[in-house]
């Protein structure tokens, strides 16, 4: 079973936190380091970032992450060499979040290949087209058993929605609004309104929720509308500063207390 559905599907009650960095970030050679350290922390899947030169989703802190790990010297090969290294020592499930361009340029199927062969369960390309995804991806990724996790916002409609939920498997991404990743203090009303209007939906896939997601208020809205929560801008910026995992975790764990 892929480790994503069998993460979900042995949950049972807990909600579940998923944390995002940018591969290369803020050291080139710290990728395993804090997929570990993270693993050893309890964090239940990580989101391991492909840096791209142009990242249409991502705000400030992320993009600088992103141009930071390429500066570094970070490309898509380097990055399966070192998911390799790490292979045999973690469990947990990887989903490697990048743009298509890159994803393209590595070749569809080799880039599927070399997932499995690193020990990664899933992959999130946020502008990916669902055509392309249907009639491209899908069937190269369903060889490999690599689960292709589906972006939804605000402006998604129910119809797509449905459509996303019937055609993919894994979770479905919820992000908490249409505008690039950021930190955020709370969800507004408008936010609240969109996690309810999902949960009556009664979707087949789990959810999860991220983008703004920086400390107690958010963190629990999340969680109690949806699988769990997906952190990225908060611990980019946390572990930038820090340039350890460890602290960066405590700090981020304090903050969420809060």
């Amino acid at each position: 079973m892929n480790k994503i559905n069998e993460l979900f599907a042995n949950k049972g009650d807990r909600k579940l936190l998923s944390l995002y960095f940018c591969a290369g970030c803020p050291q080139l050679e710290c990728t395993g380091e804090v997929i570990k350290t993270m693993e050893r922390r309890g964090i239940d899947f990580i989101e391991v970032g492909i840096p791209f030169s142009d990242p249409m989703a991502d705000g400030p802190v992320i993009q600088d992450a992103a141009t930071t790990s390429l500066r570094n010297g970070m490309s898509l090969k380097k990055l399966f060499s070192q998911l390799s290294a790490i292979k045999d020592e973690v469990n947990i499930p990887l989903i490697l979040m990048g743009y298509l361009n890159p994803i393209q340029n590595y070749g569809i199927e080799p880039f599927f290949k070399s997932c499995v062969e690193t020990g990664v369960s899933g992959v999130i390309i946020p502008d990916l087209p669902f055509k392309d995804y249907l009639d491209e991806i899908k069937p190269v990724a369903d060889k490999y058993d690599i689960r292709v996790i589906m972006l939804i916002t605000p402006e998604t409609s129910d119809e797509r929605i449905r459509f996303i939920d019937d055609h993919t498997d894994g979770f479905i991404y919820m992000v908490s609004s249409a505008a690039t990743t950021g930190a955020q203090k709370s969800f507004d009303e408008s936010k609240q309104d969109y996690f309810r209007r999902i949960n009556a939906m009664n979707l087949r896939n789990p959810r999860m929720i991220g983008f703004g997601i920086s400390n107690k208020q958010t963190l629990e809205s999340a969680q109690a509308n949806a699988a769990g929560a997906i952190i990225g801008s908060k611990f980019v910026t946390l572990l930038k500063e820090s340039k350890n995992a460890d602290e960066a975790l405590d700090k981020l764990f304090d903050a969420l207390s809060k």
